[in-house]
């Protein structure tokens, strides 16, 4: 309980460091919610057709690009990872900026568990309904 109180002390003795968390949090959030959309609006309409993610040309062509593109995608994904953790104990979205974090982030079976999320209809529904405002054509997907 010593250290509850010595934590809960350190931050009345530093009012800036919750501000500007807060801040960080408000930031973060509107960054997902703008990022994810625009994600969203960029996945081609067949990209859920696939049963292999397929790389697309400019990344065959340009492997240095590639490279830096896939590094800095991941440093914002686990930035975002970090972010909406600490957003479960601060204000804004935790598990809204959680996910966009995954989303960007590579790991193994990311494309089986993207297939998976978006074959739940009410996901599949908010992701068209985010590309219809975005005009872009509404994905398509398998037939059950």
């Amino acid at each position: 309980m010593n250290l509850v109180n010595s934590f809960i002390q350190w931050f009345a003795d530093h009012p800036e460091v919750l501000i500007g968390m807060g801040i960080s949090s408000i930031f973060i959030f509107l960054i997902s919610i703008l990022g994810i959309s625009w994600f969203i609006a960029q996945i081609p309409e067949d990209y859920f057709l696939r049963s292999k993610r397929q790389p697309s040309k400019w990344q065959e062509q340009k492997p240095i690009l590639r490279f830096v593109v896939m590094f800095g995608k991941n440093l914002i994904g686990l930035s975002l990872i970090i972010g909406g953790l600490l957003m479960l104990v601060l204000p804004g979205q935790g598990l809204l900026t959680i996910v966009t974090g995954l989303l960007l982030v590579n790991y193994p079976g990311k494309y089986k568990l993207e297939q998976k999320l978006s074959s739940m209809p009410s996901i599949f529904r908010a992701l068209n309904w985010i590309r219809l405002k975005a005009k872009k054509p509404p994905l398509q997907r398998k037939a059950s």
